[in-house]
């Protein structure tokens, strides 16, 4: 007889938490979802929440209890993104001493699989005219920025449990962009500042930027598919932040910005900081953020392709529906028609 399946998602009320929720929901599974205490989350068919913090393991007890006889997979989505250069406590103590928790509860209570999402800002990135691909080994040392250094020392982490015997599978998303975000995704909230006409100017530079659905559904085909201890590459390809820009323009209208050069933009970076303060908003340009435009992004998805059958789309419809999902909570209003998928 076959055993039920249960999944547990940590960080259920982020980004990619919330679309990975969407997903299950078509499955008919039974889901449980992590939530800060107090944090709101729509109620969803087959999904129970439990509140909890991941830096404290004794509050994540509940949501492991009760699977005897269940084939159990946690999705651990759970942490802090930060634009900064600085690891802060805060940081570290939720992206790394929380993934120690999430390992070691997955292990007390005989968790069938851990996929944890790591980042591709955790590969060490070569020089410039190198593709990275996925690696064996983590280090802060290797990388740049506070939120890298965490998600190396996590992933690491979660590797070393892998090699003593825990079914675990690492997957490293790149710029996550979508709709459906009401946690904060920064580059959703670029788009957000520009069909507000908020944003003043664009910044010669760009990324790898993946839709967020196709990243919740890499997390559950290497769930299904992904072989134990490894890692795969949840990308897409390169694009300047003037062209996602433009796309957005295509969708909603709006002026074309000027495109400041890199040296004039980290010139300013630090008066934009101190401008979205004085608003209480938060900065988009910091020093780190600048540094990632101009870095290695050729991350290859290959491995993820051919063993998960990973399949990403275009940004254009991305950035359609993420724009569709801004107007209908409340951004001006422009000329996408459609739905959501």
């Amino acid at each position: 007889m076959k055993m039920k399946r249960i999944w547990i998602i940590t960080g259920a009320a982020g980004h990619l938490g919330s679309t990975l929720l969407r997903l299950l929901e078509k499955t008919g599974e039974p889901v449980r979802g992590l939530v800060l205490p107090g944090e709101a989350a729509p109620a969803r068919r087959n999904l129970r929440y439990f509140q909890g913090d991941v830096r404290d393991p004794e509050s994540l007890r509940p949501l492991f209890q009760g699977l005897e006889g269940c084939q159990a997979v946690v999705i651990h989505t759970a942490g802090i993104v930060d634009i900064s250069e600085t690891v802060s406590p805060q940081l570290y103590d939720v992206n790394v001493n929380g993934t120690r928790n999430i390992v070691a509860l997955c292990r007390e209570y005989g968790i069938q699989r851990l996929v944890y999402v790591s980042s591709v800002h955790a590969i060490p990135e070569k020089d410039k005219t190198s593709v990275l691909t996925e690696v064996n080994h983590f280090s802060p040392g290797e990388v740049t920025g506070g939120y890298a250094k965490t998600k190396a020392e996590a992933t690491q982490l979660v590797l070393d449990a892998a090699s003593e015997g825990l079914d675990a599978v690492v997957v490293h998303p790149s710029g996550i962009l979508g709709p459906y975000d009401r946690s904060g995704n920064h580059l959703v909230q670029m788009v957000s500042e520009y069909i507000r006409g908020r944003l003043p100017a664009c910044v010669n530079g760009g990324y790898d930027f993946v839709d967020v659905r196709d990243v919740a559904k890499g997390c559950l085909l290497a769930a299904e598919k992904g072989r134990p201890g490894q890692c795969y590459i949840l990308s897409n390809r390169h694009y300047e932040l003037r062209d996602i820009l433009s796309m957005v323009r295509s969708v909603s209208g709006g002026r074309k910005l000027p495109v400041l050069p890199m040296w004039m933009a980290k010139g300013a970076a630090p008066l934009l900081q101190w401008a979205a303060k004085k608003k209480k908003a938060r900065p988009l340009f910091t020093s780190y953020s600048l540094y990632t435009l101009k870095s290695n992004d050729r991350f290859s998805h290959d491995k993820a392709t051919a063993e998960l059958d990973y399949r990403p789309r275009d940004l254009m419809q991305t950035l359609h529906d993420t724009v569709l999902w801004l107007q209908r909570r409340g951004a001006p209003a422009g000329r996408p028609r459609g739905s959501i998928i």
